[in-house]
């Protein structure tokens, strides 16, 4: 049961070859990668992209922890390879600190009926 949705941004290296490459990735992610999502109690993620920048919305369950997804992703050699090969394509947001890549949003308006 989805139980919460967290949104998040992230800036592409502004060069159409690269950006080209990091889609044909994310046709084929990595099944070590589909299952660290899913285990961590990610329910749905889908990554929009405009121009360079990237924007992906995450539903997680009433298990998901932000900390115990990064203390299992730090320890996941594969979860590392992802990420270090993503970095080739990725880059932080201006207002990023040092080593943040994925920014979370601040949600500032919902419709609701």
């Amino acid at each position: 049961m989805i139980t919460d949705r967290h949104c998040f941004a992230l800036d592409l290296i502004d060069d159409a070859n690269l950006i080209e490459e990091y889609k044909k990735y994310h046709e084929s992610v990595w099944p070590e990668i589909v299952e660290s999502i899913k285990d961590a109690g990610i329910q749905d993620l889908q990554i929009y992209l405009v121009a360079n920048r990237l924007f992906m919305i995450m539903d997680v369950s009433e298990n998901f922890s932000f900390e115990q997804k990064s203390q299992s992703d730090a320890a996941n050699p594969k979860v590392q390879e992802w990420e270090h090969l993503m970095w080739n394509y990725q880059q932080a947001l201006p207002q990023a600190k040092k080593g943040e890549k994925w920014m979370l949003m601040e949600k500032i308006y919902h419709l609701k009926k």
